[in-house]
């Protein structure tokens, strides 16, 4: 079977959603930072597991890159490249590491969905991306919570 890329995948959602505007802007991007575990992370997407991200608010700074918004698509890949699902943004908020509750922790699909297991792993991935700015983490740094629904796969 050949593998479809990501331009072929998001002109088969609007073919197939044929109402909607043929210029709306999408990114495509992997989740993680490792191909094991945006493969993983993509998997969990295409199985519904996966209804949530979360990223550190001063990387968009750093990085020159827009904060998420409500209504936005998303071609999630996996590490390859391979388009796995596109997805649509529903809700964006912005709070402290601490302030993120059990009910969020789950909607990101990973682990036992517990808030204890969220906070281990984001806390060592969180650490990881923040030491190349030679910063150091801690639970006062906002973090942008982002929902997002499944719309195609």
């Amino acid at each position: 079977m050949e593998r479809q890329s990501v331009i072929e995948m998001w002109t088969q959602f609007l073919h197939t959603n044929n109402h909607l505007n043929k210029e709306i802007p999408y990114t495509s991007w992997y989740f993680g930072m490792e191909e094991g575990e945006a493969d993983e992370l993509a998997r969990l997407v295409m199985d519904g597991k996966k209804t949530a991200t979360s990223s550190l608010f001063i990387l968009y700074g750093k990085e020159n890159e827009p904060l998420p918004k409500v209504g936005e698509y998303n071609v999630i890949t996996d590490y390859g490249g391979v388009p796995k699902a596109i997805t649509k943004t529903i809700d964006v908020s912005i709070i402290p590491f601490k302030a993120v509750n059990s009910d969020f922790a789950s909607k990101e699909g990973e682990g036992d969905l517990s808030l204890s297991y969220w906070r281990k792993v984001h806390t060592e991935f969180f650490t990881a991306e923040i030491t190349e700015l030679n910063q150091i983490f801690h639970e006062d740094m906002l973090v942008v919570c982002e929902e997002f629904q499944v719309v195609h796969k």
